[in-house]
């Protein structure tokens, strides 16, 4: 299919792949892509909603004019619960562009969504992943949940989705991002320039929390399974504070809990998220958009971390 691209969200794995700071399984320190090596040059862009202008396929014609929703991965079976092999932006050409080309079967019509192609931009990455997290996190609507790197794109996804579940979220941000956290439905705010997350978190939730949803990972993890109940779980998708991390075992089977591994959405996942983008479930922030002339300088803005949501290209 080819896509006229509407707009296309900016996600840290355009960084981090842009840098090769994913390191390899063999070797943590040598550069990589998200799913191992690269070529370039490389379009990047995972996240694109737009309009589909043509197809290669005869049997698909009848999408052709469609407002669409571009599910960025390919999977590696047609399994519920296939991994992706192969990601838009990273290892093929993706939506920072006036156009893009995507397989038939990763194209989602949402024609009828009251939320504008900016906001749609926004979800693929970001709140597919969060919406990952969540599920293998087992979160529901009684549970305390803990989100670190909350008022990132990931993080603040956490927020709304967990929020819209009806869990109690405690958020984890520097204290000049509060309100805007706050309203996207946390419940307490932890200002991680206080210096005492731990602590703060710990009083938030005397009980303990049903789950951590982190995108920080780093030295909090070790001490942090100690904020978790008998059987809660760290879901972790990300590592903005270091991917080395040092932990006691015995926290870990001793309380029956689990550290969990998230990355990105298997197409059950995606679906969900579609039928949420269809409904406007969630509307997702946006915290500025940028032409495409000036995708450099969005991967800056992004690179500070001084922004609350997405930051969209809109060509």
């Amino acid at each position: 299919m080819l896509v006229r691209v509407g707009a296309a969200g900016c996600n840290n794995t355009d960084l981090w792949t842009r840098e090769g700071s994913y390191g390899l399984a063999g070797d943590s320190n040598q550069r990589a892509g998200w799913l191992g090596p690269l070529d370039f040059p490389r379009i990047q862009g995972g996240d694109v909603a737009g309009v589909v202008v043509a197809c290669g396929d005869e049997e698909t014609t009848d999408v052709v004019g469609s407002r669409v929703l571009v599910d960025p991965a390919n999977y590696e079976d047609s399994g519920p619960d296939a991994r992706p092999v192969d990601v838009l932006g990273s290892e093929r050409d993706g939506g920072f562009a006036e156009y893009v080309v995507v397989p038939a079967d990763r194209i989602h019509r949402v024609d009828e969504s009251p939320l504008s192609d900016v906001e749609l931009a926004a979800l693929p990455i970001a709140y597919g992943t969060a919406l990952g997290m969540l599920e293998r996190g087992s979160v529901t609507g009684n549970h305390t949940v803990l989100v670190t790197g909350a008022s990132g794109g990931v993080g603040l996804a956490v927020v709304q989705l967990a929020h819209a579940r009806g869990a109690r979220v405690v958020a984890v941000c520097s204290g000049d991002k509060a309100d805007a956290v706050r309203s996207a439905g946390a419940a307490v705010i932890v200002d991680r320039h206080r210096g005492r997350v731990l602590a703060d978190a710990a009083e938030a939730a005397p009980a303990g929390y049903d789950a951590v949803i982190d995108v920080v990972a780093g030295p909090l993890v070790g001490p942090g399974l100690g904020l978790l109940r008998p059987g809660g779980r760290w879901v972790v998708a990300g590592a903005l504070d270091g991917w080395a991390v040092e932990l006691d075992v015995r926290r870990l089977y001793l309380a029956n809990l689990a550290l969990v591994g998230s990355t990105m959405h298997t197409p059950p996942i995606f679906d969900l998220l579609v039928d949420f983008a269809r409904r406007g479930v969630v509307r997702p922030v946006i915290a500025a958009t940028f032409d495409l002339g000036d995708v450099a300088e969005a991967q800056r803005q992004l690179a500070r971390r001084q922004h609350v949501g997405k930051l969209v290209v809109v060509p």
